[in-house]
């Protein structure tokens, strides 16, 4: 029997709690998209759970519900809770298990929602996808472009989508390198035959991130961004832009200075929930 948990799950445990699930042999985790947005972690046959108890470590996090559930019954399961949502202005996000096409003006974006972090379902994610929209209106989409920690591509894919060109992603996790290969294969439908950028596991220190770059995109934690912040300075051309998101709401001034001090004026703030992204620039020297 597999066994799934529903768990009540802060922003700011979600990925400490997820390193702990896959630590104690949780084969997936996700978050619903939709309020209230409860967390579930799926155990498969002949895996023991970890203790409950272990939960709390993690500050906020509960245990809402354990339910043992037979193999034929694995597929309904794990797709419970997510469903097909619109980001922005232009995008339309779908599980890849739905084969209804989104609006005619939408870009219509299939995602995996079993892989790595990056389907458009999380706060973070939507932002980065707003800001990119209102860069590409603004034509300063132009390459080349650097995505670090991106995770499954969404927002490299995103980026193309919307005219962007030249663009490196990259993932610390090697994970994150079959997530963007599938990523590309479930988007042939918009991609047509199209190689939307080029990617590798690695990090920011690896030869092929070398700039200068036009643009950066960092949707990863507030305390990575900061570590990552004098590297990302280097590497970005002068005028050149950055989103930075991962960032809890209650840390904007942090971020704020945290940007400001090396080298990157603050141009946008966007916020939902407790989340919020920022648009700054890498001052001319």
């Amino acid at each position: 029997m597999h066994l799934r948990w529903k768990l009540e799950v802060p922003d700011l445990q979600e990925e400490l709690l997820c390193a702990w699930l896959e630590e104690q042999g949780s084969s997936a985790f996700y978050r619903e998209a939709d309020p209230p947005r409860v967390c579930y972690a799926y155990f498969p046959p002949g895996q023991p759970p970890p203790e409950p108890t272990g939960l709390g470590a993690f500050p906020g996090v509960g245990l809402l519900a354990a339910e043992a559930f037979g193999d034929e019954d694995w597929l309904a399961k794990s797709r419970e809770g997510f469903g097909a949502f619109e980001v922005g202005t232009r995008f339309h996000v779908r599980p890849l298990w739905d084969e209804t096409p989104g609006p005619a003006d939408r870009l219509d974006l299939v995602v995996n929602p079993g892989l790595a972090f990056g389907t458009g379902g999380h706060e973070t994610t939507r932002l980065c996808m707003e800001l990119l929209e209102e860069l590409a209106q603004a034509d300063r989409l132009r390459g080349p472009i650097l995505d670090i920690g991106a995770g499954t591509g969404i927002l490299s894919l995103a980026a193309y989508l919307l005219g962007g060109w030249n663009l490196t992603a990259f993932d610390i996790d090697p994970d994150c390198g079959p997530a963007m290969g599938e990523l590309i294969e479930l988007n042939a439908h918009l991609l047509k035959g199209a190689k939307p950028y080029e990617s590798f596991v690695g990090t920011l220190d690896h030869p092929r991130a070398q700039g200068p770059y036009a643009g950066l995109l960092a949707n990863i934690l507030l305390v990575t961004i900061q570590e990552l912040l004098p590297r990302m300075a280097e590497v970005a051309a002068p005028g050149g832009w950055l989103i930075a998101s991962g960032i809890l709401a209650e840390r904007t001034d942090e971020a704020l200075v945290s940007l400001t001090t090396h080298g990157f004026k603050p141009e946008k703030v966007l916020q939902e929930g407790e989340w919020i992204a920022v648009l700054a620039v890498r001052v001319r020297s």
